[in-house]
C-alpha cells in the first residue's frame, strides 16, 4: 500500500513556509527589516530557538540576510536579475530607454487588465489611495514626491494583478528606474504642462481599474506610456539642439 506514516512538522518548518510565502507574494520586500527576535517569536507563537532555526535556514538559502548590530532583513533577491555590466550597457545605449518603455507598456497593460478583473476591493483601495496621494503631491512645487508616488502607483496596479512572476520582474524594472539607469523621472515632472498631463493620465488609469473595466484600464496604461516615450524623445531632441547651439555660441565668441 502507498501509505506512509505522518510525520509531525517542526515549528521551524512552518515559520520558514510562512516567511517564504510573504516574500514570494511581495508582502515582505527586499531590504525590509524583520521585527526583533522576541517580537517575531511572539507574533508567530513559537519559541525563540524554533525561530532562530527557521531564520538560519532562510539565511542559508539566501532569502534573508543578517546585518551585524542591525537585525535580519529580506535579502535583495532581485539583485541578480540584471548584472552591473548589463545595467551599464543599458545606461549608455541610446535606444535602450525606448525598449524599456515599450516593455513596460506591454506588461503593465496586461497587469492593468488583470487588476481590473482580479484585484480585490482592498487592492483597488490601495491603488486609489496612492493616486490620491499623488494628486495631493501635485500641488507642491517640488516634483520629487509626485515622481516617487508615480512609481508606487504603477507597482500597486501590478500587485493587484496577483501574478507573482510579473510582480518580482516589474519590481526589478522599477528599481532600475529609481536608480536613474534609463532616465531621470523627475525631469518629466519639471514642466507644469507635462505634470498636468501625467496626472490626468494616472487619473484615467485609476478610473479604469476602479470601474473594473479591463479594456479601459489597459488602454489608459498604454496611452500613458506612449506619451512617456514621446516626451522622452522630445527631451532628447531638445538636449541635442541645445548642445549644438552651445557649440555655435562658443564658436561665435571666438571669432
Amino acid at each position: 500500500m502507498p501509505f506512509r506514516p505522518i510525520q509531525p512538522e517542526r515549528l521551524s518548518g512552518a515559520v520558514v513556509r510562512q516567511i517564504e510565502l510573504l516574500i514570494l507574494r511581495g508582502i515582505l520586500r527586499p531590504g525590509e527589516r524583520l521585527p526583533g527576535e522576541r517580537e517575531l517569536a511572539e507574533r508567530l507563537c513559537v519559541s525563540r530557538p524554533s525561530l532562530r532555526q527557521a531564520l538560519a535556514e532562510l539565511q542559508a538559502r539566501g532569502l534573508l540576510a543578517s546585518r551585524a548590530g542591525s537585525g535580519v532583513y529580506v535579502a535583495d533577491v532581485l539583485g541578480s536579475v540584471f548584472s552591473d555590466a548589463l545595467m551599464q550597457l543599458f545606461a549608455t545605449d541610446a535606444e535602450a530607454v525606448f525598449d524599456y518603455v515599450a516593455f513596460r507598456r506591454d506588461i503593465e497593460g496586461i497587469a492593468a487588465e488583470r487588476a481590473a478583473r482580479l484585484g480585490s476591493d482592498t487592492d483597488l483601495k490601495v491603488v486609489d489611495t496612492l493616486f490620491r496621494r499623488m494628486e495631493a503631491a501635485h500641488a507642491k512645487r517640488d516634483p520629487s514626491d509626485e515622481a516617487r508616488l508615480d512609481a508606487e502607483f504603477h507597482l500597486a496596479i501590478i500587485e493587484a494583478s496577483h501574478n507573482v512572476v510579473m510582480l518580482h520582474l516589474m519590481r526589478a524594472m522599477f528599481d532600475l528606474l529609481r536608480a536613474g539607469v534609463f532616465y531621470n523621472r523627475q525631469a518629466m515632472f519639471r514642466q507644469r504642462t507635462t505634470r498636468e498631463l501625467l496626472l490626468e493620465q494616472h487619473r484615467a488609469m485609476n478610473a479604469g481599474v476602479q470601474a473594473r473595466d479591463p479594456a479601459r484600464a489597459r488602454t489608459a496604461v498604454e496611452a500613458h506610456l506612449d506619451y512617456v516615450a514621446a516626451t522622452l524623445s522630445e527631451l532628447r531632441r531638445t538636449e541635442k539642439h541645445e548642445e549644438i547651439a552651445r557649440q555655435r555660441f562658443e564658436h561665435a565668441r571666438g571669432l
